[in-house]
């Protein structure tokens, strides 16, 4: 096993923002993964999101909370509604219209709570889902929801620089259903991210290899489970409890996994990550 694999996996304590799925449905279809002919339970998805928050808060995490608005049920995904890398705070743009509302609440959530350096973007931008921070570059999807022009947009609002990533599968229309970073790059140490290869085109695929020839990479049926929808706080890493072919390569490599289902959520295309809006100052 190369060394860069047998040093110990060190946590980092993160701030999470979330909101609770109090009107979860699946009322309508933007995504493949979305059938409202299939029924879904509030019960079930309030007790699994709940279990998701706690597991952050038990990991030593700090989650608030935003208020769920009548009439948003996928506001539960609350990584679609912002970016913030160093305290400034990139806004939303959703490209679907029955969330469009959305990212208003959440603009509003950050000024209350005392954000000033905040931009909504003038490009479709579906902030975490598409953008996935390294700690020295930001990872920016697109293809089915972002808009290419966002990437640009987002290097000038927060000041880092971008690498753009093509999707190719709808299934996996968004980076977050892809691609997730299990340690951020420090000044010693290179990021490490898990991917599904089949997901991104060529180009994109060659980029990867290139910047991160050290990738955990993830198979179909890791994909299919939301796998690539996880959280890693650089040891400590969320995953769905179906994933257990990722979570194998997971405990190779040091990181210490944690199972959760997210059967219910699934439903409308989410996972844990899609419901976790990292707070970065």
């Amino acid at each position: 096993m190369p060394e860069l694999e047998q040093q110990p996996r060190v946590p980092t304590t993160r701030r999470y923002l979330m909101c609770p799925p109090r009107y979860f449905a699946v009322d309508y279809v933007i995504n493949p993964w979305m059938d409202p002919s299939v029924p879904v339970s509030v019960d079930t998805a309030m007790a699994q999101w709940t279990e998701l928050r706690d597991t952050y808060r038990r990991l030593g995490h700090t989650v608030e909370e935003i208020d769920p608005q009548p009439g948003l049920p996928d506001m539960v995904f609350a990584a679609n509604s912002g970016t913030v890398v160093d305290g400034r705070v990139l806004g939303s743009r959703f490209r679907a219209p029955q969330r469009t509302a959305e990212a208003e609440h959440f603009r509003r959530w950050f000024v209350e709570h005392g954000y000033r350096d905040i931009t909504m973007p003038e490009k479709i931008n579906e902030a975490e889902g598409d953008f996935a921070w390294t700690g020295k570059v930001l990872l920016a999807g697109t293809g089915f929801r972002t808009d290419p022009a966002a990437h640009a947009e987002a290097q000038e609002v927060l000041g880092v620089p971008v690498v753009s990533l093509r999707l190719i599968d709808p299934s996996y229309y968004h980076l977050d259903t892809a691609l997730f970073v299990l340690a951020e790059a420090t000044d010693t140490t290179p990021a490490q991210i898990a991917y599904y290869p089949d997901a991104f085109s060529a180009g994109s695929r060659k980029v990867l290899e290139r910047m991160f020839p050290d990738a955990v990479i993830a198979d179909r049926a890791d994909a299919e489970c939301f796998g690539l929808n996880g959280v890693s706080d650089g040891r400590n890493v969320v995953l769905p409890v179906e994933a257990t072919g990722l979570a194998s390569r997971l405990t190779e490599r040091g990181y210490e996994v944690v199972f959760l289902d997210i059967s219910e959520l699934r439903k409308a295309g989410g996972g844990p990550k899609c419901c976790t809006l990292e707070i970065r100052k």
